[in-house]
Formats: C-alpha cells, structure tokens, sequence
C-alpha cells in the first residue's frame, strides 16, 4: 500500500490524487504542513515539499508531483494520461507545466498566502490588491482554457490527460480559497463540472482546511 504525504490545499497533491484515482492506485492518505514538517517528513524529502509517496514493502520514495506521476506512468499500465503520439505527449507535458508553473505562480499561490499562510501561519489579514491580482491572472488563464476546450474534446488532444488532472487540482484549490469567478468561462466551467463528477475527484469535495471554508458551490457538481 502506498502512503501520500500532503495537506488538503496543496494542488500537487490533488494531482498525484487524481492520478491514483484514475489508475486504481490504492493509498493511504498523511497529512503533512510544509510550513510545520516533522522532522520524519524531512528526512523523506529534505526540500520539504508535497507530495510525498512512500511504498515501504517495495523501499520505494518518490518526491515531486511531476516525477510520481511519470513513475506511475510507467510503472501502471491501466488508464495511462501520458499518450498519443510524440507530438501529443509532448503537448501533455507543455500543458502540465503551464498549470504547474503559471497556473500555480499566477494564481493558485498567492490565494494560497493571503487566504491559508497568512491567517494559519502568521495570524495575518489578506492583502486585497493581491487577491484582486489573482482573480484577474486567473480570467486569462481560463480565457486560454475556454479556446482549448473550444477547439478539443480534452485540454490536450482527444482524451482525458494528465494535463486535464493537473488543471483541475490548480482550479480546484483556487476555487476552494474563492479565487475563480466563474463568468465568462462556460466552457471550462462545463469541463470542470464534468471532473467533479468523477469518482477521482469526489473526496476532494468533502475534504476541508481547518478553519478555511470554501464557498457554497465548491462542493456542487454542477456549481
């Protein structure tokens, strides 16, 4: 049995989630605050960050979402999200580093200070221009999305990809902490609604960040 070391809004983590998921990856969950690590946890991985995958019986660590997901890629046969062609897997790679590095920089982790660190950590109150920042960076992401899903069945191509999973952790953290206004994006909000629906993506709704409630549609399939 593998364990997952994360915290319940980290977006890598809901990533590697998703992917297990879909695969049929069975796993038990450890919650794990980067900004508290055990001193366990940073012997796992110094650079103390989630995600964490640990399978003892095989003596197997795996740091870094991107390098687990390319593990589980080749190592689980059944529902691969890395696949086409060359050129198509090529696109799924672009498009998980765009969600992973812009998506995340842009948007998701200045939610992440104002709305989480800095009422957990540092018993702050949130800096308003830089949530408004943040909603505004996240409209062009989600411009981009609504003409990807105009032009394809799925964000990268033909089928559900990885690229698709690693979308959906950002976005769904994102609208957890309130940071996505949802006018305008039809499209990516049909998406989204459709990934909501899937039994990979169910106990990410019911999961809740102490004392940090998300808005009243973030648990709605349709919402």
């Amino acid at each position: 049995m593998w364990q997952l070391y994360q915290f319940p809004l980290c977006p890598f983590s809901r990533k590697i989630r998703l992917l297990m998921g879909e695969k049929g990856i069975a796993y038990d969950l450890l919650r794990e605050e980067p900004w508290n690590p055990s001193e366990m946890f940073h012997n796992l991985n110094a650079a103390g960050t989630t995600p964490v995958v640990v399978h003892q019986e095989k003596n197997i660590t795996l740091a870094d979402s991107r390098a687990i997901g390319e593990y589980f890629e080749e190592t689980v046969d059944t529902s691969p999200m890395i696949n086409g062609t060359a050129a198509n897997r090529a696109e799924i790679r672009r498009l998980v580093a765009l969600f992973d590095e812009n998506f995340y920089t842009d948007v998701t982790a200045p939610l992440l200070l104002e709305r989480m660190t800095k009422r957990l950590v540092y018993k702050q109150p949130p800096n308003s221009s830089a949530l408004r920042e943040a909603m505004k960076n996240a409209h062009g992401h989600l411009d981009y999305m609504d003409w990807l899903i105009d032009n394809r069945p799925w964000l990268a191509g033909s089928t559900m990809s990885l690229a698709d999973l690693s979308a959906a952790a950002q976005i769904s953290v994102a609208d957890y902490l309130g940071g996505i206004d949802w006018k305008g994006h039809d499209q990516t909000r049909g998406w989204y609604s459709v990934f909501k629906s899937r039994p990979s993506f169910r106990p990410l709704l019911t999961e809740r960040m102490d004392v940090i409630t998300p808005p009243a549609h973030y648990a709605l399939v349709d919402g």
